[in-house]
Parts: C-alpha cells; sequence; structure tokens
C-alpha cells in the first residue's frame, strides 16, 4: 500500500443502495469468486485452512451498494451460489469502505468489528478459521508508477 494514500470511511447516499438492491446480484458472486480462485491459483492463500471451508456458505453484503455474493468452496475451488437454499454458516456486511480498508490491510477485521464497522455473524469457529487465513495472505507487491515529480 501506497503510505500516502489511505481509504477514508465514507458511507455512500441511501439511493445507492436502494438502487444497488435491484440490479442482479450475480455479478457480485462472479466477481468475489473469481478473485478468490486467482487467489488460490497464485497460493495466497494457506492451503491448512481451506479444508475448513468445504461446502460451507458465505455470504458477503456491502450494505451500502446493496450488493450481495453466496459462495462455497467445493473440490479445492471458490464457486458462486446464486439462490442459497439456507442461511450462510458465515456472513460478512460492511460498507464499501470498511472491505476497501481491509482488502488495503488499513484495517485489520477485529478493529473494524469491535467499532461496529463489520458484522460478522454465524459459525464462530469458521469466522476465526477465514480471519487467520486473511491474516496470513502475503499480497505480491505492486511496481511503483513512475510518477513526475517523484
Amino acid at each position: 500500500m501506497n503510505p500516502t494514500f489511505a481509504i477514508p470511511k465514507f458511507r455512500l447516499p441511501g439511493f445507492v443502495a436502494g438502487i444497488g438492491h435491484k440490479l442482479p446480484q450475480w455479478p457480485h458472486a462472479l466477481a468475489l469468486v473469481g478473485g478468490l480462485n486467482a487467489a488460490l491459483k497464485m497460493n495466497l492463500l494457506p492451503e491448512d485452512g481451506l479444508t475448513a471451508l468445504e461446502d460451507k456458505l458465505f455470504r458477503v453484503r456491502v450494505l451500502d451498494t446493496g450488493g450481495e455474493a453466496s459462495y462455497t468452496y467445493r473440490d479445492g475451488m471458490f464457486r458462486p451460489v446464486f439462490r442459497p437454499a439456507r442461511e450462510p454458516d458465515l456472513a460478512f456486511a460492511a460498507n464499501l469502505s470498511a472491505f476497501l480498508q481491509l482488502l488495503a490491510r488499513q484495517e485489520d477485521p477485529d478493529t473494524l468489528f469491535f467499532n461496529r464497522e463489520l458484522e460478522i455473524t454465524g459459525d464462530t469457529e469458521l469466522g476465526l478459521v477465514v480471519k487467520n487465513m486473511l491474516d496470513a495472505v502475503e499480497w505480491p507487491s505492486l511496481p511503483q508508477l513512475p510518477f513526475p515529480g517523484r
């Protein structure tokens, strides 16, 4: 992460979520699963935690966009679930800024959870497995782009 850039806390206007709820949700699931499977192929996710994810149902809700994605891990791959037949084993809900801060490692899940910016529901033990997996991810370094004046 660029130390001079910080993702601010923000909340999109309410009408965005109102519109987002009415849009198809399958693109969100495909994008999330695509990213997770790319992380698998790049060996970014620790293999020892993956067995605990087998056949579990997960849901991610981005509250201020109205977006939602459900997925599972089965037979070595993350797979979208377009019409979940049951409640998820583990669910996450937060505003877009909180998820971006997590992804950029600007904030950790515990801080966001205790500040009531990240909601985690479901199987506590499974939640700890996922948190530990995310903590263990070593993001590859991106090359610095040459900018004039630097």
